[in-house]
This record gives C-alpha cells, sequence and structure tokens, in this order.
C-alpha cells in the first residue's frame, strides 16, 4: 500500500508512524511544506487519559513523550486579586516543536520518507508521482484540501468572538494559570502553562469588542506585547513576553478561533483511472477551542482510530475502514467540541460572571465545559471541594435566616436552603410541573393528592402542580386541572394541606392558558392530537395550526378575548392565594397562548402586541402585572419562558436574556428556563443538561434568580449547576416520576439523611391556626371569587 499524507503536523506524523509499525512494507511519505524544525506554536497540552491513549498505540513513542513532558496537577485561578487552587487535574506540557521531533525521529526510525519544503499545489499530480492508494489530507486548520473540496465536505465553519495571540515566557508556571484582569475597556485572560524546563505558553484573550476599545488593532506587535506585559505584570515576575511569529506585521498575530466541523471526511478523487481516498484528519476535520487543550488530542486520536481500523479490517475493504473511521471519530469529535463550544463561550463572557465572589467564579470556570463536574472535583481535590461547599453553605442558610446545622460534612449545594420574598424552601430541588391528565371538570381529586404528596414527602424542597388552566376554554385536554370555579379551590387546597402538614416542603401552581395547543385529546390517546368531538374555539396571538392541517384551526385573539383572559389569570391568582399555594408561576413557554405572543414564529400582528421583542412582549406583560397587583408581595412570581425555539427566525437566547429583564422590571421573582415546543419545526441539540446555559445566562446576565430545567438527573448534576451560580432551583421532572424520593435517596448517596433544615416551618401550632384561619376565610361570602 502506497500512503501519501499530506501536512507533517502531529496528526499526518502520527498517522504515518502507526501505519508503518503496522505494515513495514508500506510505502509511507509525509509531505510537510515547512523545515523540519519550524513551529509557531509554543506549548501543547495533554490529559493522564490521552497519555493513556498514546501508551496504548505506541509504547516507544508514548515513552519519548512522557519523558519530554512537564507534568502538573494543579489550577490556579486569579481573580480579583485573590488566587483560588485546585489540584488532581493530572496535565502535561510539551513543547509543540519537541513533540514534532519526537515524532519525526520515530517517522525515520520506522522507515516513513519526509519530504520537507513540499508546498503541495497539486495533489493529483502528486498522487501519480508517488503511487498513491491512499492520501490523508492532515494539512491543518487553514487546509487548502478542505477548502477546495469543501462542497463535497461541507465544513461548517463558525468564526468566534474573542481575538487571542499566542505569546511565550521564561516565566514558570507550576500550576495550569488562569489570569483575570478588568481594565478600562473590559476584561483580558490569560491561559499559562509551563512545558519544558525554562518556557510556558502564555496566551492572551479578550472579546473583540475589549480588543478593539483598548487599540490593539491599531497598535504594531511590539506595543502589543508591551501592552500585555504591562496588564499581567503581576502574574511574569519581571520576564518578557515572547513571540514567535515575528513574520506577521501589525495585529495580524490577533486572530479569531474557527470552530470548524465537516460533515464528511472522505472524498474519493479520480487518478489514472483509480479511485484513491482523500481522508481528512486533525485540523482540517475539526478544531476545538484551546482552552479545553483538545487540538492535538483529537489529531493524535484520528490517527489511533484509523490505523485501528485497518489493524481490523485490513485494506481489503478499504470502505468499510474509512466508513468505520468517519462514523466513530465524527461522534467522539462531536462530544469534545460540545465541552469545547460550552468552555470557548465560556470565556467569551467573562463579564458576565464579573459578580461573582473569586470561590464562585473559579468553579464556574472550573465546570465550564460541563464534561468536569462536582462529583469529578471531589475525587481530585476532596479539600477544595469542602471549602467551597462549607462556603456556599454558610451563605445560603444565612441568607435564609437558618442557622448552619452541624454536620460530619458540609452541606451540599443542592440541599442549602434558598430564601425568594419570604419564602424559604429547604433545598433547592423542585418537582417540574409534569401534566398529568388526571382532573375531572378541571377539579384534581386524589390522583393529585398522591402524585404531588408523595414526591413532597420525597424530599423535594419545592413541589410545582402541573399546568393549571384559567379557564374550561384555556385546557389542554379535557382532563387538565383548573382554577377557574370556586370548587377548584377546596379541592387544590386539600393537595396543598396535605404538603404543608405532611413535609417541609414548599407547592406552588403554574397557571397557564393553552392557545392554539387546546382542546386536544389526552396523552396516551395521541400527543397534540385534536379531540375527535367536544372541542371548543381556540384563540392565539395570531391565526395558526399548531399541527399543520391536523390541530383545529385558533383564530387571533380580539381585544375582548384579551380582556378576558387577562381577567381569567387574575381570577385564578386569586383561587391560587385562596388554595393555600405558596409560589405562583405564569406559563409563558412552549407555544401556549402567552408564548406565542413573545415567539416571532407565531405572532404576525400588527396591532400594538405584535413586530418588536418589546411589542409582542406587551401583552404577557400586562397579564403578569395584574397578576403581581393581586399576588402577595411575600409569596414569590415566577415565569416560565421558552429561551429557544430552535427554529430559525425564532426566540434565541439572546432575546431570552431580554425578555427575563423586561419581566424582572415588571415585578417577577425567578425565571424558570425551558426551551422550545413552540414550533413542531424545531430542532433542539439534546444533552445532559442541556437547558441549562439559558439559566445562567439569565441569571447572570439580567441579574434574576433562575430555575434550570431539562436532562437534570442527578445529584452530580444539581450540585455543579447550584455551586458555579448558572441557577438558583433545579426541576427535576422524569426522574421524579420514576422516583418520587428522589431527593431523599441523592441525598443518602451523599451521606446526609436529615435534609429538613428549616425545621420551624414544619407543621405546627402556629402552622395550623394558619390554615384554620384560611379555610374561615374561604368559607366566609366575602372571600368568594367572582
Amino acid at each position: 500500500m502506497n500512503i501519501l499524507c499530506i501536512g507533517g503536523g502531529p496528526a499526518g506524523l502520527y498517522f504515518a508512524l502507526l501505519m508503518k509499525k503496522q505494515r513495514p512494507d508500506a510505502t509511507i511519505t509525509v509531505l510537510e511544506r515547512n523545515q523540519p524544525y519550524d513551529t509557531f506554536g509554543w506549548g501543547v497540552v495533554f490529559s493522564d487519559q490521552t497519555l493513556g491513549n498514546l501508551e496504548q498505540a505506541d509504547a516507544k513513542t508514548a515513552a519519548q513523550i512522557l519523558a519530554a513532558f512537564n507534568h502538573w496537577d494543579d489550577i490556579d485561578v486569579h481573580f480579583k486579586g485573590q488566587l483560588v487552587s485546585s489540584g488532581g487535574h493530572g496535565f502535561c506540557g510539551i513543547g509543540r516543536q519537541r513533540l514534532l521531533n519526537i515524532l519525526q525521529h520515530r517517522c525515520e526510525e520506522l522507515g516513513v520518507q519526509l519530504v520537507f519544503n513540499q508546498d503541495v499545489e497539486d495533489e493529483h499530480e502528486l498522487a501519480l508521482q508517488y503511487q498513491a492508494d491512499l492520501i490523508i489530507a492532515a494539512d491543518g486548520l487553514n487546509s487548502r484540501l478542505r477548502s477546495k473540496y469543501a462542497s463535497v465536505f461541507q465544513p461548517d465553519i463558525d468564526t468566534r468572538r474573542c481575538r487571542f495571540v499566542w505569546l511565550g515566557t521564561k516565566q514558570r508556571f507550576p500550576a495550569f494559570t488562569f489570569a483575570f484582569e478588568e481594565t478600562e475597556f473590559g476584561w483580558f485572560q490569560a491561559h499559562a502553562y509551563q512545558y519544558d524546563g525554562e518556557t510556558s505558553t502564555f496566551i492572551v484573550e479578550t472579546p473583540e469588542e475589549v480588543w478593539l476599545r483598548a487599540g490593539l488593532d491599531q497598535m504594531s506587535q511590539e506595543q502589543a506585547i508591551q501592552f500585555c506585559e504591562k496588564l499581567f505584570a503581576r502574574y511574569l515576575n519581571g520576564h518578557a513576553l515572547m513571540s514567535n511569529a515575528r513574520h506577521l506585521r501589525g495585529s495580524a498575530n490577533w486572530i479569531k478561533f474557527p470552530r470548524i466541523l465537516c460533515q464528511r471526511w472522505v472524498h474519493h478523487l479520480q487518478i489514472a483511472q483509480k479511485s484513491v481516498p482523500l481522508v481528512l484528519m486533525g485540523d482540517a476535520a475539526h478544531t476545538a477551542h484551546f482552552s479545553i487543550g483538545s487540538g492535538t488530542k483529537l489529531a493524535l486520536e484520528d490517527a489511533i482510530e484509523l490505523a485501528q481500523s485497518f489493524a481490523a479490517q485490513g485494506d481489503a475493504d478499504l470502505e468499510s475502514v474509512l466508513t468505520q473511521y468517519e462514523s466513530k471519530r465524527s461522534v467522539e469529535v462531536l462530544k469534545i467540541q460540545s465541552a469545547a463550544r460550552n468552555s470557548m463561550e465560556w470565556f467569551e463572557s467573562v463579564s458576565r460572571y464579573s459578580q461573582l465572589q473569586a470561590p464562585q467564579f473559579a468553579y464556574s470556570m472550573l465546570t465550564r465545559s460541563q464534561r468536569l463536574s462536582h462529583e469529578n472535583l471531589r475525587l481530585r481535590d476532596p479539600a477544595y471541594i469542602a471549602g467551597l461547599e462549607q462556603d456556599l453553605a454558610q451563605q445560603a442558610f444565612a441568607a435564609a435566616g437558618l442557622p448552619l446545622p452541624q454536620t460530619e460534612r458540609p452541606v451540599p449545594p443542592m440541599l442549602t436552603p434558598f430564601r425568594l420574598c419570604e419564602l424559604v424552601l429547604p433545598n433547592r430541588i423542585v418537582v417540574s410541573p409534569m401534566a398529568q391528565y388526571s382532573a375531572q371538570d378541571g377539579v384534581v381529586g386524589d390522583y393529585h393528592l398522591v402524585h404531588l404528596g408523595s414526591r413532597a414527602m420525597g424530599g423535594a424542597g419545592l413541589v410545582m402542580a402541573e399546568m393549571t388552566c384559567v379557564s374550561a376554554d384555556a385546557r389542554i385536554t379535557p382532563a387538565c386541572p383548573g382554577l377557574y370555579a370556586d370548587a377548584h379551590i377546596a379541592a387544590w387546597q386539600r393537595v396543598v394541606d396535605f404538603v404543608h402538614t405532611r413535609s417541609t416542603a414548599k407547592i406552588g401552581v403554574q397557571l397557564g392558558h393553552a392557545g392554539a395547543k387546546g382542546a386536544t385529546r389526552v396523552a396516551w390517546e395521541g400527543i397534540d392530537q385534536p379531540l375527535a368531538e367536544g372541542g371548543w374555539p381556540l384563540i392565539s396571538a395570531s391565526e395558526q395550526q399548531y399541527l399543520p392541517g391536523i390541530s383545529a384551526l385558533a383564530t387571533a385573539a380580539t381585544a375582548a378575548q384579551l380582556q378576558q383572559v387577562l381577567n381569567d389569570f387574575v381570577s385564578a391568582t386569586r383561587r391560587a392565594d385562596a388554595a393555600g399555594f405558596d409560589w405562583l408561576e405564569l406559563h409563558c413557554a412552549h407555544g401556549y397562548f402567552l408564548s406565542s405572543f413573545i415567539s416571532p414564529l407565531t405572532n404576525q400582528r400588527s396591532d400594538q402586541y405584535g413586530g418588536s421583542l418589546e411589542n409582542r412582549c406587551r401583552y404577557p406583560l400586562e397579564v403578569f402585572a395584574a397578576m403581581r397587583a393581586v399576588w402577595p408581595a411575600a409569596k414569590p412570581l415566577s415565569v416560565r419562558i421558552s429561551a429557544h425555539d430552535w427554529v430559525q427566525g425564532g426566540i434565541t437566547p439572546d432575546d431570552a436574556v431580554q425578555i427575563a429583564r423586561l419581566f424582572k422590571a415588571a415585578g417577577a421573582d425567578l425565571i424558570d428556563c425551558s426551551s422550545g415546543q413552540v414550533s413542531k419545526a424545531e430542532k433542539p441539540v439534546f444533552g445532559r443538561m442541556y437547558q441549562t446555559p439559558f439559566a445562567d445566562r439569565i441569571r447572570n446576565e439580567a441579574g434574576i434568580a433562575t430555575m434550570a430545567v431539562g436532562a437534570i438527573t442527578e445529584a452530580d448534576h444539581a450540585n455543579s449547576i447550584i455551586a458555579a451560580g448558572r441557577a438558583d432551583l433545579c426541576a427535576i421532572g422524569r426522574p421524579h416520576l420514576t422516583d418520587p424520593a428522589w431527593t431523599l435517596h441523592e441525598a443518602a448517596k451523599m451521606g446526609f439523611r436529615d435534609i429538613a433544615w428549616p425545621r420551624q416551618y414544619l407543621a405546627g401550632k402556629a402552622q395550623l391556626e394558619r390554615n384554620l384561619q384560611r379555610e374561615r376565610a374561604v368559607e366566609a361570602p366575602e372571600a368568594r371569587i367572582v
């Protein structure tokens, strides 16, 4: 077999040596446009896990690389004059030039032909010259071959918003160091790590708008380096910053990171009546942001996978080898890129987290990719996590007005109390509102008593009743609960009283109007399918069918209908208070009536309620203000929104921040951050905690408490979210369906069996007196709701 590798970076060299080791009779040639000792990088980083992969692939090469590594376990985060350190991370740094030289020498040792100063202009001609049976396109980030055959490879290139520059310094950093400095222009950050006995990589990064305000676009390379030296002087201890890109002029060495992902990795060239596969590898196929140090890792693991595919299948069926390579690596790359995207976006938005105290800021940074969780950190550095938990617990219990309990270990973040208005929740876990379709004429009964009561007894801090409708015509199905008649008060009061007297949980209700998604069958008879008979007229912001050609047609609500719906929400709010609910939530998500005003996908109105985002939010805000006026100020009033429609032209996370600001200004206490279900054309990107970034942005940009929801399934997830300040509460849905005592069980796993911190909120004489007073008030004629 004749193999031609175009590009002498880590991917091309490593694949060449692995294949030559596997097939000594193969003729393998690597073409590199630069000199053997040319390099424009400083150091590269591997995790201990990556080193294990290299050891399995080729022990001799791995040993040489390991001997040249600088190893460290600690991460240091400098923020607002404080240093936060954590250990046990297990990283290694090596100079990029040293790594390439090791791979080059190993290739030569095995008999791979290395050709330098070879700029590839015509791959067809070179394939003929070397009689190639396989061409590896490992020509890097700016791959000419990827660009030439873009119609086949279909690269998705997203150029990001930060400017960064790769520099070096003789200042040695014994830990992987992140330094954050605020200037009059905005925030700058440095990523620094030592990769040999005397040299460190020093990357300076900042959002482009900050870079421009600082005038770095107008500076020479020397002036910009002086700017960075002055800015990070406290970390450099008098050492200079160095550039190895002196061939670039002005600010050209400040670049923006391109996130690259190709849909296809294999293309067939027709050369002399022979089909020759051209296969992407390394940065030519994909990139991963330098903040998680995975670019070189991915390149080497690409090489390992393709070599292993050949070893497993041979080259008799070359297509099967390449298909396996593409399918397996594309999945692994997506996983890394997902983490890299989270990490990259965190560093693009440092100002979002600048109000956090240093310990929480550092924790947020450490867990930014969602690959490193609370328990991962505990395994790596138990003392660090214990100190953080103790600090967060002290703050939470003090804010709740409760004494810090004396426990053997600090209280985990998800079990700390949370105070909102005058309500204190015993912990941060919420039973998410989940439609049960088990009411009769809007009246809840034994089913809801058991459903909500068991989950309250299961340890959750707050139990949210499902979307409860403000009128009979506001229901999703005929089996949905309501608060549109006085008979509903007593039914709900029975559930509320059980929760209050049998648990430490609080209970809330979510009020909503189905709009265009109403008059449908219960879920087990067909989700979103219209009723065969017994339906009712539907209204929405604009005329629409939720399921085109299937759903009943909803008409655009008139002024009179809008006023009636507003009145219905106010009456339901009064009834919710009369029933004794501790918490009220307004449902403005998932394509229901109020959501239909907010999303441009469903609002085509030309009056004061259509057009701009502010206009589209106007009617939901009017409803909210009317509810706020009659709901007790001591009790929380939250709003659930769809923070992302997942459809081109729909609501985006940027819009969600503005929506949250509008509701905050109107008096909302918390935003419940869901997404989607506005259009069947949606294309959500699922994954664990996939909606948490919306709660994170809204909490830390709009400055309002948030509830995270969506694929939060473990205590580890909840602890990570709360500890990082991404949300104040975690709503758990499906896990609570399968295990009503989810909170108690997760707490027990962490060593906590008694989690009823605010015992003064347990049922006692004062609580019973309040219940009796409320019952007498409900029975009084003047308390009836009209």
